[in-house]
């Protein structure tokens, strides 16, 4: 799920204070780093604190020799530097692109490589972004490193990923690596109730199944195609027990058709269970985040044991693995379907 990520300041971003501190201190200190490596889930913001982070850079009045407080540090928002930087129209702020899956070492030449040699149009600085830095192939990462290794004095190279075990050691080595932490739900529904005029409820629920992720708690707010995944969730898993395999392959089907959404998809089904699991130990439904389904939660909290209930949810996490690893997605899918089917009844 993708939310568009404004170019914004850092005041304007929820959460990741320790982070936002951080940088905000490099840039008042005149200490900031050729590259870093923003580590998050999709929709956690780390495009956001990357916008932030060049646009405070670039901004007139944060000149190097401007500025010596970390509290000082903001972007002006109305110098020519950040009006570019806001309509996404800044010279010396470069987003990496590429047209096949992955990231290829042609891209890395051509747009960064090559690019980083030419002194900045306007700016102090040269910025380039590569987001999902997760497909970056091996050959792209090593073409990479060259630049890393010895950048330009004005170049500052920032890569997102949400998986850190795609890049190269000796990539990360180079890098100050900053992981982003889920944001506080409570932060998160007065975020939604001001900006977006999601009702309470909504508010929510939403925080709760997006995890501390802002960006999907955005998108479950507004998101029809979320209530009817919820729906297709909440039906497989109220009767898999007493389905036939053949209709089980039907719902792995129903499944297949969402590819794209298939963690939050398992992420859905994971909260399902546990609730399955929260209620059998503490018997209060006002825990439950599906409180709307207390009764089926409450007949499967009775008839599956703990351990069968852990199976299920770490059979869920195994399936999240195997799919980031590109393991066959229907085979993956029917194992997991599969385990849920064998613990039904312990």
């Amino acid at each position: 799920m993708k939310v568009r990520d404004f170019m914004l300041d850092f005041n304007h971003i929820v959460g990741h204070e320790q982070i936002i501190e951080h940088l905000k201190t490099a840039i008042g200190s005149g200490k900031v780093s050729h590259a870093y490596l923003l580590v998050g889930e999709d929709g956690s913001g780390k495009n956001m604190l990357a916008n932030a982070f060049a646009m405070t850079l670039q901004c007139e009045q944060m000149r190097p020799g401007n500025i010596v407080d970390a509290n000082q540090v903001k972007a002006c928002g109305t110098c020519k530097s950040c009006v570019q930087a806001a309509s996404d129209n800044h010279p010396d702020i470069i987003r990496i692109t590429h047209e096949k899956a992955s990231i290829g070492v042609d891209d890395i030449r051509i747009q960064l490589n090559n690019d980083i040699q030419v002194k900045p149009y306007s700016s102090p600085y040269k910025i380039y972004i590569i987001d999902e830095a997760e497909k970056l192939t091996e050959q792209a990462q090593n073409a990479l490193l060259k630049t890393i290794e010895e950048p330009p004095q004005y170049g500052i190279i920032l890569l997102l990923t949400n998986n850190l075990n795609s890049l190269l050691p000796t990539i990360l080595s180079r890098c100050v690596t900053l992981h982003l932490k889920p944001i506080d739900s409570g932060a998160m529904i007065k975020y939604l109730k001001e900006h977006y005029q999601v009702p309470d409820y909504q508010a929510e629920l939403s925080t709760v199944f997006a995890q501390g992720n802002l960006g999907k708690a955005i998108q479950y707010s507004s998101s029809e195609e979320f209530v009817e995944m919820k729906k297709d969730v909440l039906h497989l898993l109220k009767y898999i027990d007493d389905m036939e395999f053949y209709e089980i392959i039907d719902g792995l089907k129903k499944i297949s058709e969402n590819k794209a959404q298939i963690f939050d998809y398992i992420d859905l089904m994971i909260l399902w269970y546990r609730d399955v699991l929260l209620f059998k130990v503490t018997k209060d439904p006002n825990l439950l985040i599906y409180k709307s389904e207390f009764q089926d939660i409450s007949k499967q909290a009775n008839k599956r044991s703990y351990e069968g209930i852990e199976k299920i949810i770490a059979a869920m996490e195994k399936a999240k693995v195997r799919l980031n690893a590109n393991v066959n997605f229907d085979l993956t899918i029917e194992l997991m379907l599969l385990t849920i089917k064998e613990n039904g009844n312990d």
